[in-house]
């Protein structure tokens, strides 16, 4: 999974540089992380013993601000996998104007196989190893897979505690009592709603009525649905790693909800009928949204994809190849380095806050976040339109000419 993501990134960014026609030394600089720290975190287990995990923190590009980027905990990680989502979150914060570069981290562990206190200081040794890389204005870290608002305040209050002083702008995704923003927790839904309904408006599609497949009900795809439901469309296929479940008239997103709290699985839903999960992409539906992890659609699920337009929620979730076949079959797919970009677009709004030491309210956040994102779907659109490509090529190639600019600006130190 992991070179495969960073080969695909490059290949997006070689097409982008051809594209755009930016300074070959720029294209360079790009192709390789300015940083990539790997660290060594033992932790001592609850039994006794001490065990060492493998953690790093990738900065790929941070001229235009501070390294943002998630923190995952999985088993599966490597520096190449955290090097991808990294140059992801350079090329997303730049297509949405946001004052940061890109940055990601991670330690290669399997979460559900640690208690709290194991997990509590496994976040805190990890903290500590990458502490030279973080700060406000130098790197600002937020929740990923398997991390959530706990981990942020553990992280928080590590690096607090080192500088001797209260650091609330250390990381983003805080819990409110820690100085967190309201709408966080859903940002990243809300923001592929966003795409949605821009895309859908583009090609003149009914919100209302029209049919969705979901692939994951985590933290993204689990409010999705709730969003897409409200939004007046029939969500009919949903699926998560133990099963998925389909009725074509809809799945009532409160009821599946319910059974997910009750069981930790949509399998089983009394409300649609179990399918095979990989069955979910060849639903006929007017929209997919891939809200799992990297490489869930290959060559073959796109061959047999049953919608009309794609919204990748997830990062990475469609292969290069994969890519080449929705574009013959003409589906319209909406990338992640745009899609997803409801999160850090409010990690934004937190970072700001904190700074000003002054909370938004929940209308004025809303508000920003459909602005940045509405905004930045035009102008990779524009873009799109204007040298005739895919909306994935056109986003590069906006993201790598607004970083050929910064980069340009500031120069080439010494």
């Amino acid at each position: 999974m992991t070179a495969g993501h960073w080969d695909a990134v490059l290949t997006s960014l070689d097409d982008a540089a051809a594209l755009s026609g930016v300074d070959p030394a720029i294209h360079a600089v790009l192709r390789v992380p300015e940083r990539v720290l790997e660290v060594a975190v033992p932790v001592r287990m609850d039994d006794g013993s001490v065990e060492v995990f493998a953690g790093w923190r990738v900065h790929h590009n941070t001229t235009r601000g501070p390294g943002k980027g998630g923190i995952r905990f999985h088993p599966d990680i490597d520096a190449e996998e955290v090097s991808a989502l990294a140059a992801a979150m350079t090329f997303k914060t730049a297509i949405c104007g946001l004052p940061f570069g890109g940055a990601k981290g991670g330690v290669r562990c399997d979460p559900s196989k640690l208690s709290l206190t194991e997990l509590e200081r496994l976040t805190r040794r990890y903290t500590w190893e990458i502490l030279p890389l973080l700060g406000p204005d130098k790197d600002v870290p937020a929740p990923d897979v398997n991390t959530d608002d706990r981990v942020m305040a553990w992280l928080m209050d590590t690096v607090s505690l080192a500088h001797g002083q209260l650091v609330t702008t250390s990381v983003t995704g805080k819990p409110l009592a820690l100085g967190g923003t309201v709408g966080h927790a859903g940002a990243t839904s809300s923001g592929v709603l966003a795409c949605v309904r821009s895309a859908f408006t583009e090609l003149e599609l009914p919100i209302a009525g029209s049919r969705a497949a979901v692939q994951g009900f985590g933290k993204v795809g689990g409010p999705l649905v709730f969003l897409l439901q409200s939004a007046g469309m029939r969500v009919v296929a949903v699926s998560d790693v133990r099963g998925a479940v389909y009725n074509p008239g809809g799945l009532d997103a409160f009821d599946l909800a319910d059974h997910h709290r009750a069981t930790g699985t949509v399998a089983g839903f009394p409300g649609g009928e179990a399918i095979d999960p990989e069955e979910l992409f060849a639903v006929e539906a007017e929209l997919l949204v891939p809200a799992a992890l990297a490489g869930a659609i290959d060559e073959a699920t796109a061959e047999r994809l049953g919608a009309r337009v794609v919204v990748e929620a997830a990062n990475g979730p469609t292969t290069t190849r994969a890519d080449d076949v929705l574009g013959r079959r003409g589906i319209v797919v909406v990338p992640d380095i745009l899609a997803n970009a409801g999160g850090v677009t409010t990690s934004y709004f937190e970072w700001a806050q904190n700074r000003q030491g002054y909370a938004w309210d929940e209308e004025l956040v809303a508000e920003r976040l459909r602005r940045t994102m509405d905004g930045a779907f035009r102008s990779v659109w524009a873009r799109a339109e204007a040298l005739g490509v895919s909306l994935r090529r056109a986003a590069y190639a906006l993201a790598v000419e607004r970083m050929a600019e910064a980069i340009t600006a500031r120069g080439i130190f010494p």
